[in-house]
């Protein structure tokens, strides 16, 4: 019993780490700013010395402090595209633990049904994604692979819509 009690305290603490960390970007981040914005808000963030390169121009050039949500420690990047913030993605490995994740994951999916509504989900081999969309924002958070090689990512870009001829 007293396990219990221990396991549900812990519990709590990470959906409070979530709900601080989690709810919103870092304070003073919002999606369009510039580098030397970033920079101002977070002045530990660092440049990254092999940027990931993605789709449509996203340079993952900055590299922020890690922060501990739900239970795991998330480690921010931040995209730029034609010079402004476009994407923020936090990552962390689950690998070694006996859920995979499973319950940092449950976690994040509870923070962003109260925090956006009903998610869009997928099911593919060896991984979940949801996703929200919310005024110029959509949030997607992925869980990937077994408990041996089991990651999770949060993922804030900016919302692109797209007319039937774009398609």
């Amino acid at each position: 019993m007293r396990l219990f009690h221990s396991l549900s305290f812990g519990a709590f603490v990470s959906l409070a780490s979530l709900a601080a960390h989690a709810q919103s970007l870092p304070p003073g981040v919002h999606l369009g700013m510039t580098a030397p914005e970033l920079h101002a808000a977070l002045p530990a963030a660092e440049p990254v010395s092999r940027p990931q390169r993605l789709s449509g121009g996203l340079l993952g050039s900055w590299r922020g402090e890690p922060a501990p949500i739900a239970g795991l420690v998330f480690k921010p990047t931040f995209y730029f595209a034609d010079g402004q913030l476009r994407r923020v993605e936090y990552d962390a490995s689950a690998q070694g633990l006996a859920d995979g994740g499973e319950a940092a994951f449950s976690a994040l999916l509870k923070w962003g049904r109260g925090a956006f509504g009903t998610e869009l989900a997928a099911l593919d081999p060896g991984s979940t994604s949801v996703a929200w969309s919310g005024g110029e924002l959509d949030v997607v958070l992925q869980r990937t692979g077994d408990a041996h090689r089991a990651n999770l990512r949060l993922i804030y870009k900016q919302r692109q819509l797209r007319d039937a001829s774009e398609l």
